[in-house]
């Protein structure tokens, strides 16, 4: 009988039980890879880690598993892995290898413990998206208040502009609509100013409604610009999770201009909640 550890992290909250839940196992060389989706699916968090030595110029190589895939990116296992990992490593920034490229995080401390994180993302690329009727549909709604456009950053993420954050708080999506729509999350959001109010949805992926998405907070904040709805540089804060009991704060900027996106960075708490241990 083998024994593998595991670490939870609540992230994008400063208090427990809040936030995102990640399982993170630290060490996962002697994890047999038929058994990393089935551990993913058991603890049916929003995603699963598991971390090995690095391939290339990162502190460690990452693998990010929803309930039901391997996903390339994603915000809040990046955060919370980098919050498990940096305290032991002693790191004021770590580099995660992912599939979508090495994602460095930087850390803040209050003596010696972590308090917040920002992390690098991968520049999204635009796609178009042509289902909109469909996608509002299934959503609810009658009009999104921007283009609808669709941002892959490793996840493909569309965003849908409503009215006010009353509006985004009372959606009742039909899930079964949104699966119909492909492997895509839907991303909800309404505001003004630095505060934005999101709600993610992404059934396709086991996850019929995230608590925060670190992922779709950069191109969030990319979509905001180009539509000049914040200025460049200029950093926003999103409330995302309160319907789901699971309230959670992201912080996102991205620096450039329309013609040339240099850099987006996502950033957040995170708490470690509880150790355990599965004997297989």
């Amino acid at each position: 009988m083998a024994s593998f550890r595991y670490v939870v992290v609540d992230v994008f909250t400063d208090v427990p039980l809040a936030g995102n839940q990640l399982a993170v196992f630290a060490d996962a060389r002697e994890m047999p890879e038929e058994m990393l989706q089935p551990l993913a699916r058991e603890l049916n968090y929003s995603e699963t880690t598991f971390v090995y030595p690095p391939e290339g110029d990162g502190h460690v190589r990452m693998r990010i598993f929803t309930p039901a895939a391997e996903i390339p990116f994603a915000g809040h296992p990046t955060l919370g892995t980098a919050f498990v990992l940096a305290g032991p490593l002693q790191l004021d920034e770590i580099r995660l290898e992912t599939l979508r490229g090495v994602v460095p995080v930087r850390l803040e401390r209050d003596g010696s413990r972590i308090v917040f994180g920002r992390m690098q993302q991968p520049l999204p690329i635009a796609e178009p998206f042509e289902p909109v009727d469909e996608l509002l549909a299934a959503l609810g709604v009658e009009r999104s208040e921007l283009p609808v456009r669709l941002y892959d950053n490793g996840p493909r993420f569309v965003y849908v502009a409503l009215a006010s954050p009353d509006e985004v708080a009372g959606l009742r999506p039909d899930l079964q609509g949104l699966m119909d729509l492909g492997p895509i999350g839907v991303n909800c959001f309404a505001g003004a100013g630095a505060r934005w109010k999101t709600r993610m949805f992404a059934p396709t992926f086991g996850v019929p409604e995230d608590p925060a998405t670190g992922s779709a907070a950069g191109p969030l904040a990319l979509h905001l610009a180009l539509e000049g709805r914040i200025g460049w540089g200029e950093e926003i804060e999103i409330a995302q999770g309160a319907e789901i009991g699971r309230p959670s704060t992201l912080y996102a900027r991205v620096d450039g201009g329309p013609d040339a996106v240099e850099r987006i960075e996502v950033g957040g708490a995170a708490v470690i909640v509880a150790r355990g241990e599965f004997k297989l």
